[in-house]
């Protein structure tokens, strides 16, 4: 059974930066993309970025690239969402969610974690 489970989410003020983890367990993520996504209250769930778990390769949506960068620690089997020049609507609860597969692009995924708040303070 696939588990994922967020960290590191907080307040922080604009400008600042945060660093998500999304501890994975449950398989062999190697021919897994792992993805984050976010929802603002009010708004529809968005894609921020995806890793492809074996090659390393990225996509990022257009509102973060350039400040968020997504890794992963193969020996923790970790996901990390390295959040940079935040600002206040990047307030949202983030997920990390796992899909089989290699491609980046996909938007359809199948494993979800609980979420972690994100909150940027003007």
């Amino acid at each position: 059974q696939v588990q994922l489970v967020e960290s590191g989410g907080g307040l922080v003020q604009a400008g600042g930066s945060l660093r998500l983890s999304c501890a994975a367990s449950g398989r062999t993520f190697t021919s897994y993309v792992m993805g984050w996504f976010r929802q603002a209250p009010g708004k529809e769930r968005e894609f921020v970025g995806a890793i492809n778990w074996s090659a390393g390769n990225t996509n990022y949506a257009d509102s973060v690239r350039g400040r968020f960068t997504i890794s992963r620690d193969n020996a923790k089997n970790t996901v990390y969402l390295q959040m940079n020049s935040l600002k206040p609507e990047d307030t949202a609860v983030y997920y990390c969610a796992a899909r089989s597969g290699s491609s980046v692009y996909l938007r359809e995924y199948r494993y979800w974690g609980q979420g972690t708040q994100v909150t940027v303070s003007s």
